[in-house]
């Protein structure tokens, strides 16, 4: 399965938050996208999963048997925007626990106190029920919002929105971004320029006006296997045919910081 966008551009109130000549993610591939703070995220990530109708272009979903669809319905079925700022991330003051309960019910699974502790624990996630989420570290968080994503019974794509503004190092929700493209999921992580270039991503300096701030830049994309999640040496990197629509960039594989996040856990279709 895939989303396509093409020629697609998003209009505010007065000037443009996003323009994008094409972007493309299929499943099983962890793709990073850079670009400059402000709204352009935001655009990006909703535009991508059919939550904002673009002011032109084209958004489509190619299914798995080749069939093409522009049913915003559809794409938002299999699609989950994680953690973005103003829309999806949870209330700071909101412990952990809370978060988990009410996700797992949207996704129509036990949300009772015992459920919501054997999910946490599945996903190592055991000791922060009582934690504000404002309060969990960066990678924690990042870790805790995908997992939950993912439990939605029919997603296939998962848009995680600037982890990096929560601190740590880059490499913890790179790894995590990878571990579910590993899993089968189609994942989309947006960052600013300066993370990209911390994962390896050989990227320009940022250069011009508004026109450059609303253009986000591919600078990795890659296609990890199951056993590989995480380890950028071991990932293939699609170069795109056509350098001047999509930059891709082959990235080094920075040192590593310490243990990272445990990769998630295969979905259990039984519960």
């Amino acid at each position: 399965m895939r989303v396509e966008l093409d020629q697609v551009h998003v209009m505010g109130r007065r000037d443009r938050l996003l323009e994008i000549d094409h972007l493309a993610l299929s499943t099983g591939e962890c793709v990073l996208v850079a670009g400059e703070p402000g709204q352009g995220h935001s655009a990006l990530a909703l535009a991508t999963t059919g939550r904002l109708a673009p002011t032109g272009g084209s958004v489509r979903l190619v299914a798995d048997d080749g069939t093409v669809s522009d049913d915003m319905a559809q794409l938002r079925r299999v699609t989950a925007v994680v953690d973005l700022p103003g829309v999806s991330e949870p209330d700071d003051v909101m412990p952990v626990e809370t978060v988990a309960a009410e996700d797992l019910a949207l996704a129509g699974h036990d949300s009772t106190p015992g459920a919501v502790h054997t999910w946490l624990e599945q996903h190592a996630l055991e000791g922060f029920e009582d934690h504000r989420v404002d309060a969990v570290e960066g990678v924690v968080r990042t870790a805790l919002l995908t997992g939950l994503a993912a439990e939605r019974p029919d997603v296939r794509f998962l848009v995680m929105t600037l982890p990096d503004r929560h601190g740590g190092e880059a490499y913890g929700w790179w790894h995590l971004a990878t571990s579910y493209a590993a899993l089968g999921y189609g994942v989309l992580v947006q960052c600013t320029r300066s993370s990209a270039r911390d994962l390896g991503a050989d990227l320009p300096p940022a250069r011009g006006g508004h026109a450059h701030r609303i253009t986000p830049v591919e600078a990795l994309r890659l296609m990890p296997s199951a056993g590989t999640a995480g380890e950028l040496g071991d990932t293939r990197t699609v170069v795109s045919d056509d350098p001047t629509e999509t930059r891709v960039l082959e990235g080094t594989p920075p040192p590593d910081p310490g243990e990272p996040p445990p990769p998630p856990q295969e979905r259990n279709e039984g519960r």
